[in-house]
């Protein structure tokens, strides 16, 4: 959208990440198990929700939701509650009066093979098509941050990534180079790499800054932990493809725990961020990156429910 301004004269905003769930949905979330009742995800997070926490912000053109990760598996048999989550954000899609959704990025099983990929990707278009909003689905995402080293660079993985981008859909590629390990960022070097090989037209979208340990002091940036300086490494090489993109999405979760009632002001927050987002935009420049949200994850950043998108 470049320069272009809203009416307000301030600059749009899509939010490139965000989730959203029922209360009832819960239950089928791979992560929600034994969650304390004033877990900060263990409640209802849907648009209503949402539209609260952005206050209406006035520049906010709309968002683009990501799969909630739902319990899910590569065979057939396994895909009922990704499924369901189509269905439920076709729904609110459809509905008129919330132009907000710009975009959805389901649930796929990439590593499937082929066959098993285009079976499920085909249901996930149709329900799309027969709503009549086929533009609304913008790719799909893996998560990959939890994944055995290797999946990513499996042949069948390659080849559905190849497949998505001859169906010009996008790709969320989720990893976790703080708890996951480095060898994650790695492989999605490799993999940049070899969908470049291969001639692949698919754009590849680097969810929240890899999920660097973001907990570093500035003493331990400027005495080069390792951690950082191979952060730092490996995002910079990401960056070299075209076809990647960053999300300046995610920070605040990676960030020490705060407390609700006596939050750092927002200079020093900026200020433990800055060594990161610098280097996100020196390599992919400000053409390649987006924000997210992430709402409602970034609840768990410990500034309340009401603060957090805003920051």
């Amino acid at each position: 959208m470049g320069s272009q301004q809203c009416d307000s004269g301030a600059f749009p905003i899509i939010d490139s990440h965000i989730h959203l769930y029922a209360k009832t949905h819960i239950p089928s979330l791979a992560w929600a198990t034994d969650l304390v009742d004033d877990f900060p995800l263990n409640r209802q997070n849907s648009v209503d929700e949402y539209k609260a926490a952005s206050r209406e912000q006035a520049n906010l053109v709309g968002f683009v939701f990501l799969e909630t990760d739902r319990k899910s598996g590569l065979e057939s048999t396994e895909w009922q509650a990704p499924y369901d989550e189509v269905d439920f954000l076709v729904r609110i899609a459809k509905e008129r009066r919330l132009k907000l959704v710009l975009g959805v990025v389901p649930w796929a099983p990439i590593p499937a093979g082929l066959s098993l990929l285009k079976q499920y990707v085909e249901g996930v278009e149709s329900k799309f098509a027969e709503a009549g909003i086929p533009r609304r689905l913008s790719g799909f995402r893996y998560l990959l941050q939890d994944k055995k080293p290797g999946v990513m660079l499996q042949p069948e993985f390659l080849d559905g990534l190849r497949y998505m981008g001859e169906k010009d859909l996008s790709f969320d590629l989720g990893v976790d180079s703080h708890r996951g390990g480095m060898h994650q960022l790695e492989e999605s070097v490799e993999l940049l790499q070899r969908l470049q090989d291969f001639g692949s037209h698919v754009r590849v979208i680097l969810d929240h800054f890899c999920k660097p340990n973001m907990a570093l002091t500035a003493a331990d940036i400027q005495n080069a932990h390792s951690q950082y300086v191979e952060w730092k490494r490996h995002v910079e090489k990401l960056a070299k493809y075209p076809f990647a993109y960053m999300k300046l999405s995610g920070w605040m979760t990676e960030l020490p725990p705060q407390d609700e009632n006596n939050p750092l002001d927002i200079e020093e927050m900026l200020k433990q961020t800055k060594p990161w987002a610098d280097v996100i935009f020196d390599a992919f420049t400000p053409s390649r990156i987006l924000f997210g949200s992430d709402w409602p994850v970034v609840n768990l950043g410990g500034i309340g429910i009401q603060k957090s998108w805003h920051l």
